[in-house]
Order: structure tokens, then sequence, then C-alpha cells
């Protein structure tokens, strides 16, 4: 059984696809009978989590499927047709039996080139509301597997299915102790685990940074700033005075395989609200506060924290929300407040699925045939 792996070029798409490939060997009688191929953007993330799990990649063009006008789009036509043939001729070659697609625009190409080949498609949507490459590649999709019931509206009633979103099970298996060891983190200090990822983290890591010295006075933080602010922020924080890894402070570009020890020790996550990081901190049953960035794609992320909001599942500041005391009280509201911490991590909760992954490994094996 061959199946042709897609999705990237933006964030939140991969370990879900890693998620499904590993759930997709547990239920295969023979490892050795199943073969993965990639196809979709070079990116360090995507050779480094595929090159894991021993997946090879064969990297194609995609072009940015785009809501507004833009001159742009003559490149973006260009790299969608170079993208088109590149995905074509690698479907020719490796000639799958189902092509799994999660979505991004890197994506568009190989549904599109499955679909002239009569390869079965399925497709997974995180979000409450599809991105764009999603709605055009539903069209061509045997099945769609979706994370909320919000977003069938949206579908052929007849494809979708209730799957939620699969999520690396490491992410749940972190380690109180060895956080403890990892981060040198004082175990008499409850711990703010912010992470504030690859895309649109400025607000966040601008917000941490006005009342870094009021939090570093009663909590620790883990700061995940993403790569293109970690500079930023450590400069930021020196000329406060504040050196990170001392004084409760500790500051990442990013965490791999330690972000599972920092889930289990936090007490409270300051996130975005991209599926994928709500489905993670649903898994670890956490308090949070979720900032969603403004105008996000079809406002998925507004979407995706109004759910949460309305289950009373995580607290949400909007972005033109976070002056300084706003922040800060509702951060030591709570850190503070047992109640609230108590009712918060039970109800979110119900957003994770662990059943997510086998859910979808299971259709794909079924439209493989």
């Amino acid at each position: 059984m061959r199946i042709a792996l897609t999705g990237g070029g933006t964030g939140g798409h991969i370990f879900p696809i890693i998620a499904v490939v590993k759930k997709i060997r547990e239920l295969a009688k023979s490892e050795s009978d199943i073969e993965f191929l990639f196809l979709g953007p070079k990116g360090e993330l995507e050779e480094e989590a595929m090159g894991a799990e021993f997946i090879p990649i064969k990297n194609i063009y995609s072009g940015k499927l785009r809501r507004y006008f833009s001159f742009r789009y003559v490149v973006d036509i260009f790299k969608l047709l170079i993208g088109f043939l590149q995905a074509f001729w690698q479907l020719l070659v490796f000639m799958p039996d189902a092509i799994f697609a999660k979505g991004g625009y890197a994506s568009v190409p190989v549904v599109f080139a499955g679909w002239f080949f009569r390869i079965p498609i399925l497709i997974h949507e995180s979000d409450i509301t599809p991105g764009i490459a999603n709605r055009f590649s539903s069209r061509f999709a045997q099945k769609i597997a979706i994370s909320f019931p919000g977003a069938a509206n949206f579908f052929n009633p007849l494809k979708i299915f209730l799957s939620g979103n699969p999520v690396r099970e490491e992410i749940k298996k972190g380690n109180k102790e060895e956080a403890r060891k990892i981060f040198h983190l004082d175990s008499e200090k409850k711990l703010i685990l912010v992470i504030g990822g690859s895309q649109g983290a400025r607000p966040i890591n601008e917000s941490i940074e006005k009342i870094l010295p009021k939090l570093l006075k009663k909590y620790q933080i883990i700061h995940i700033t993403g790569p293109a602010e970690y500079e930023k922020v450590v400069r930021e924080a020196g000329k406060i005075g504040i050196k990170p890894g001392h004084g409760g402070y500790f500051v990442y570009p990013f965490l791999r395989s330690e972000l599972f020890h920092a889930f289990a020790a936090a007490d409270l996550v300051i996130s975005r609200a991209g599926a994928s990081a709500l489905t993670e901190i649903a898994a670890n049953g956490k308090p949070s506060i979720i900032i969603p960035i403004e105008s996000s794609a079809n406002n998925h992320q507004e979407l995706n924290a109004f759910e949460f909001s309305e289950a009373g599942a995580a607290v949400v500041l909007e972005q033109d929300n976070l002056g300084e005391n706003i922040f800060f009280e509702k951060i030591e509201e709570v850190m503070e407040n047992q109640e609230i911490r108590y009712k918060l991590c039970e109800r979110v909760k119900k957003f994770y699925n662990p059943k997510a992954a086998q859910i979808i490994a299971e259709e794909i094996i079924k439209l493989a045939g």
C-alpha cells in the first residue's frame, strides 16, 4: 500500500500528518507493506519530521491562494502551474493508493494532480472555518475529516466525518519532574508557558515583555518566542535587567521534545488560537489564555477562540486588549483562583479526541483498499 502525504506552507500541518502516519503503521499487518511519500514545500520542519519517520520527501512549488487582490497573483499562478506539473510527475512515478492532504496552499497542486489520476483523496480540516486551500480541495476529495462540528457547514455532508484534530501522542507524555531538571525550575513557584509560535508572535512577545518584571516577582516563565523573534526578545529583556536563564525566565526560539515536559509542568499556557496549539492544550488539560491572531485566514483563529470561550474552556483576550494592566490581571486571576483553574482544566478536555489519528488512519486505509 502506497500513501502520498501533503500539507504545509503554514504551521500546524506537519505534526498531525506524522500522528496519522504512526497510526497507519500500527494498524497495518506489516510496516514493510506500506510506503509513504511526502510532497510539499522545502522546509526545515518538514525535513526533520519526515526524516525522523524515514519518509522520503519530494519538494514542489505552490503559489499562495489569496482572498484579496495582489500583483503577486501572476507569480502565484506560475508557481501553482509548476507545482501541478511536479506533483503530476511524482504521483505518476509513485502512483499511491491514496492521498492524505492536511491542508495549506502547498497541498493544492498535489490534490489536483491526484484527482487527475483518480487517486482516492482524504483531506483534514483542523479549524472551525476552512481555508481556501481545503475549500478548493474538498471538490476533489472522497472523504473530509473535520475537527469541529461547525466545519460541517462548509463541505458536502456526504463526504464529512468528525475525527477531531490529531496531535503528537508525545505531547501528553511529559513529566513534571523531568521539566524541573531540564529547565532548572523552582519547585516553589508556579510556571507560565508562553507559546508565541512562528506566525504572529510579536504582539504576545511584546505584551509579555511589558509585564515581565511584575510576573517574575510571583511566577517563573518558559517563553517560546518563535525563531524570528528570539533575538529581539532577549535584547529587550536585557534592557530591563532581565537575563534569560536567570531569575525564573527561560527563553527559547522553539522547543522540540522538551515542550512535552514544559506542558506537564505548566500551571498556565498562553498561546495563539491555532487548532493544533489548542488541541495540545486540551490534550494536557491545562488552563489557558488564548489570543487569536487578528484577521487570520477566514478569521479561523477568532472562531476557534470563540468556540473555546463559549464552552468556558479558555480565557480569551483580543489582541487589541493586551494592555499591561488587563493582561497582568487576567494572568493573575487564573493563576491564583483555584476554582477558575479547575473549571478551565475540566472543560478544555472535551476538545481533545485521543482517537483522532486512528479514526483518520482507518479511513485512509479503507480508501487505499
